[in-house]
């Protein structure tokens, strides 16, 4: 592992692209482990590496393993990376020197204790650090939890409150600069609940494989820990406030309360890019993101933002409020007297005390509220309560359905811009959808737990039993959640990189291809935190086709994978070029990046040459950068430059909700 770990860093330090953007941190403000501190380092995460390889033979609890592993990962990931942040003031790295030092030893300590078959972290009062497995890469990531005081006398029964707090961008953080700020701290004054501090891949505004951490890390804690689900407060400041903006309106139904302080809402005037519209693949893809256009959700959950009143970013929480006021949905506004980007005493004490009240109170019970007002700009965000919007007419165009549920039993919705609607079936009789009544639980033979309604050529029809199981297995290719795009969200679950090892049809294509993968493995390395699975195309196994998202690099000489699924692509390619939207492109100089449905398996995604989309001056410069660069399906221009690529995006569009490429619209710089 250690000389993997080397090669790593190696890689890391060559091929980066050039710096000095305002606002953009430089590799001049962090350093390579201190010479004096290297061999020390080194031994000890060795030593901590053979102690977790040991316990993995054993027949421990993984979950376990995972807590005592995250600090070899903490500490391997520091060195990798040249994590030796030099402070503001002053000189040396001595800090991130003693973080490791602590992450090695606290290691150590937990595997002396597991193999003893201990683990008293796990119900240790105030906070300590827990970890998980990831099912997006494999990877280890970690979490901290605060159990208050009186948590190992409380009846076996009670179920506890959840607190998910969101950090903000620090930076400088990693995960043993995490350990150190939530080692050991005690609960705070008061507190009756239990606290989740996430990691959320570090500094990445809890977007892609960092949101899927949220609730990885959600989930985690209530496997270990008796949770009230009706009673879970998400809150968070600056990104973290963003990171709330975000999860609480695009999952409202999941909260009891959620409190945004000081965290932006949009791109474009955040960016003061209001007159510098991104070209229209991007610009459409701001909606799957940005917060303003989710605003109508706030109806379905109860919101208290807060802004320092001399502040720069309290213009995010104002704007919300007067778009809130033009839609008539609650959301309470706390400003800050006399403060910057903090937390005023009196203000915070006010804010967590809405929090409190909202928790105490909790979620309705189910089937939840009767009334909901909702929005979404993508399948991918489409539940609310007891509805779903499985399909849009137009996709990332606003939806919305509002409505409830009457003292009669029936549901009564209006609907913009839906195409499939799914409803529980037992929150009422029937349903009147824009004017149609239809049957609700006497539906499909009663025989399903969702009942489907489809807008045909004659308006809203509910589907049969049969209908309904076709409608499942999407055999049509229409899209759905976490079936819609674009390329970046292939990411956020299970996925497996596929290389090849046969003949390239172009050197000039293979070496695009492999500078691709290799810049992919190294972003999502250092942004978000862990190793890129690979496996060779002779190796790929049913169980991956069958489990995870397909990432094919090279051409269909190369990459046997690529070579099976192409005739079932909405591309043409041969040894001459790519044909791609009736366009010829020669892929001496060009090079195809696209999202598809798996022909092998359509409940997945196929990916080809492309790993995220944005790159790392966007991660450096701003979270709020990180939205798709490319759409579903992008052709991008090559030329050789030094040890890298050069890359133009000469055309690029998404597909339309049926997969197929929108008729008389052309996407493009």
């Amino acid at each position: 592992m250690l000389i993997r770990s080397v090669v790593a860093v190696l890689l890391a330090t060559s091929c980066l692209p050039a710096f000095g953007q305002t606002g953009i941190q430089t590799p001049e403000q962090f350093d390579p482990v201190p010479k004096e501190d290297e061999p020390r380092l080194l031994d000890g995460l060795a030593t901590l590496q053979k102690q977790v390889a040991i316990l993995s033979q054993g027949d421990h609890d993984e979950r376990l393993i995972d807590d005592v592993s995250i600090y070899a990962k903490g500490v391997e990931w520091c060195i990798r990376h040249n994590e030796f942040y030099k402070p503001r003031a002053g000189n040396g790295s001595t800090a991130y020197v003693k973080y490791c030092d602590a992450a090695i030893a606290e290691g150590l300590s937990r595997a002396k204790l597991l193999a003893a078959g201990k683990s008293p972290w796990f119900d240790q009062v105030g906070s300590t650090i827990r970890a998980y497995t990831s099912k997006v890469d494999g990877s280890v990531q970690p979490y901290a939890v605060s159990l208050p005081e009186g948590f190992a006398d409380a009846e076996r029964t009670h179920r506890w409150p959840l607190h998910v707090k969101l950090h903000g961008r620090g930076g400088t953080r990693n995960e043993v600069r995490f350990f150190a700020e939530h080692s050991g701290q005690k609960p705070v004054e008061g507190q009756n609940w239990i606290q989740l501090d996430v990691f959320g891949r570090t500094d990445n505004a809890y977007r892609w494989s960092g949101e899927t951490d949220v609730f990885e890390a959600i989930a985690d804690v209530r496997r270990g820990y008796r949770i009230d689900d009706r009673r879970v407060t998400l809150w968070g400041f600056s990104m973290g406030g963003a990171g709330a903006w975000h999860l609480g309106l695009h999952h409202p139904s999941k909260w009891s309360s959620v409190g945004p302080g000081a965290g932006f809402v949009d791109f474009y005037k955040y960016q003061k890019q209001t007159d510098k519209p991104r070209p229209p693949h991007q610009h459409s893809a701001l909606h799957i993101y940005d917060s303003v256009d989710y605003t109508l959700n706030l109806y379905n959950v109860p919101f208290v933002t807060y802004g320092g009143e001399d502040d720069a970013q309290l213009v995010a929480s104002t704007d919300m409020v007067e778009l809130a006021k033009g839609l008539d949905v609650p959301v309470k506004l706390l400003i800050g007297p006399g403060v910057g980007h903090k937390f005023h005493p009196d203000s915070f004490k006010e804010f967590m005390a809405f929090h409190a009240e909202k928790s105490k109170a909790g979620r309705s019970g189910y089937p939840g509220a009767t009334s909901i007002r909702f929005t979404t700009w993508t399948p991918k965000y489409n539940r609310c309560e007891w509805l779903k919007i499985a399909e849009q007419q137009k996709h990332l165009e606003q939806t919305t359905v509002e409505g409830g549920i009457t003292k009669n039993g029936v549901v009564i919705l209006r609907t913009k811009n839906a195409a499939a609607l799914q409803i529980a079936r037992d929150v009422a009789a029937e349903v009147v959808i824009d004017g149609a009544r239809l049957p609700l639980a006497s539906a499909a033979d009663q025989l399903l737990p969702d009942v489907y309604y489809t807008l045909g050529d004659d308006g809203w029809k509910v589907l049969s039993y049969d209908e309904s199981r076709a409608f499942d297995k999407n055999t049509e290719l229409h899209k759905r959640q976490d079936l819609q795009g674009p390329i970046d969200d292939a990411f956020m679950s299970a996925f497996v990189v596929v290389t090849g090892t046969g003949d390239p049809w172009s050197e000039a294509q293979r070496d695009w291809s492999d500078f691709t993968l290799q810049r992919f493995q190294r972003e999502f390395d250092k942004w978000l935190r862990g190793s890129v699975p690979v496996v060779k195309d002779r190796d790929l196994s049913e169980e991956d086709i069958a489990a995870k998202n397909l990432i094919l690099f090279g051409d269909p000489g190369s990459n046997s994978v690529l070579a099976r699924v192409l005739a079932k692509l909405p591309v043409k390619w041969t040894k001459e070029g790519m044909v791609v939207n009736g366009r010829k492109f020669d892929a001496e100089t060009h090079g195809l990046s696209m999202i598809y449905p798996n022909p092998l398996n359509p409940q997945k995604y196929v990916v080809i040459n492309s790993g995220h989309t944005m790159h790392e001056l966007d991660f450096r410069a701003s979270n709020s950068w990180l939205f798709p660069k490319l759409g579903d399906i992008a052709v991008q221009k090559f030329q050789k430059a030094g040890s890298g690529f050069d890359e133009e995006t000469v055309w690029a569009e998404h597909f339309d909700t049926e997969w197929k490429l929108p008729l008389n619209r052309t996407a493009s710089r």
